[in-house]
Order: structure tokens, then C-alpha cells, then sequence
């Protein structure tokens, strides 16, 4: 499988993204984040870990319980997320225990950062927040998602249409005039339009009169 799109507009629903199609309630996507090494890859392709800290998150997921214990808790805030984003877009009710989870997340990642300055070549001193290695990327995630979800503005949450034929992936809708339909027009919305092209000249051809 190739890399999956990067189209969220914001890391907490690239992170929703990462099963596809998003159905809600359903269970039979594809699931890119399968193992830890799935998750740790994708942290480094939206630009979550650097060089270093990519590294470093790979040894300290060397151990096979410490990457399976990092992958659970980002799975967790991951379908957390979904569900309260859900709500965001009407498409749900009842967000459950999913706030719960996302707060309990959140405490533990907060409580566990440290602030320190850290030298950068030619441009001075840096803040970097620091975490244990093996739980950089959940905490690192729980953080994005509560920042997403105190600061969105409902009108730019959209999910890409599942009746139409798209995949169900949430974006930020920051266009200027909020038309924007598809999580990206160069994949669903070129594969949507396609398909009513192909039906549009199906009904041409059955509307057509038999040849005598």
C-alpha cells in the first residue's frame, strides 16, 4: 500500500484519517496505523517528531511492550477524537466516554512534559517540550487534539461525502467562500467525478433508440 494522503489540515484529523474509509461505527476500513512502526513513520510524515526524535521513539519502542503500549494509547485518543468530532458534524449524539478518554490522556501527557530550552545552530535558543521517548507520540497527540477541539470552528469541519463516493476523512475547510467538498479533489473528487461521467453516458446510451 502507498503513503495515504496527508489532507486534515490539522495533525489531530490526519490522525482520524488513518483509517479509510471513516465510516462511523463501522469496522472495515483499512487501518494504516497497524503496528508501532506504522505509527512512527506517520508521526515523522506530519512533521510531529524530527530526525532526532524519530529516533529516539524507535529505540524506545525497540522494547515490543513499550510500541504496542505507545500505538494503543494513540489508537485510543484516536477513535476518542473521532467520536467527539463526530458531534462537531451532527453525525452523532452522545459522545459517550470519549471526552473522558481524551482528558485522561491529556492530564497524563501534561503531567508529564518538561519545559527546557534547547540551542539551535544560527538561530539562538529554542522552548522544546519533553516527554519520555516511548510516550512522545500519544502525549504528543493528546495535546494536539484538545488544541484542535478548543480552538475549531465548527464551520470549517467537514467530512469528505461518503454518498457521493468519498471516504468519509475529515478536513479543514479553509477556502474563502467554505466550498470545499472533497478531502482532496485530485483523488475523491476525481474519482467522483469520473463516476458520473461513466454514468451519465450509461444514460445516454440506454436512453438512445434501437437501430431498426
Amino acid at each position: 500500500m502507498g503513503p495515504m494522503n496527508i489532507v486534515g489540515g490539522h495533525v489531530a484529523l490526519d490522525l482520524v484519517n488513518t483509517v479509510e474509509p471513516r465510516v462511523p461505527g463501522g469496522t472495515d476500513g483499512v487501518d494504516h496505523l497497524d503496528t508501532p512502526d506504522d505509527l512512527a513513520r506517520w508521526a515523522s510524515r506530519v512533521a510531529m517528531l524530527d530526525g532526532d526524535e524519530a529516533e529516539r521513539v524507535r529505540r524506545a519502542w525497540a522494547d515490543a511492550d513499550g510500541g504496542a503500549s505507545a500505538l494503543a494509547a494513540a489508537l485510543e485518543i484516536r477513535e476518542a477524537a473521532y467520536t467527539v468530532l463526530l458531534t462537531q458534524l451532527g453525525a452523532v449524539e452522545d459522545v459517550g466516554t470519549a471526552l473522558d478518554v481524551l482528558v485522561r490522556h491529556w492530564r497524563r501527557a501534561m503531567g508529564r512534559s518538561t519545559l527546557s530550552l534547547e540551542p539551535v545552530e544560527d538561530t539562538g535558543d529554542r522552548l522544546r517540550v519533553g516527554v519520555d521517548p516511548e510516550l512522545l507520540v500519544p502525549d504528543r497527540l493528546a495535546h494536539a487534539t484538545v488544541t484542535l477541539l478548543r480552538t475549531l470552528d465548527p464551520r470549517q469541519l467537514k467530512a469528505c461525502p461518503l454518498t457521493e463516493g468519498g471516504c468519509g476523512w475529515l478536513f479543514l475547510d479553509r477556502s474563502r467562500n467554505g466550498s470545499r467538498r472533497w478531502c482532496s479533489m485530485e483523488d475523491c473528487g476525481a474519482r467522483a467525478k469520473a463516476r458520473r461521467l461513466t454514468d451519465r453516458r450509461r444514460g445516454a446510451r440506454a436512453a438512445r433508440p434501437a437501430s431498426s
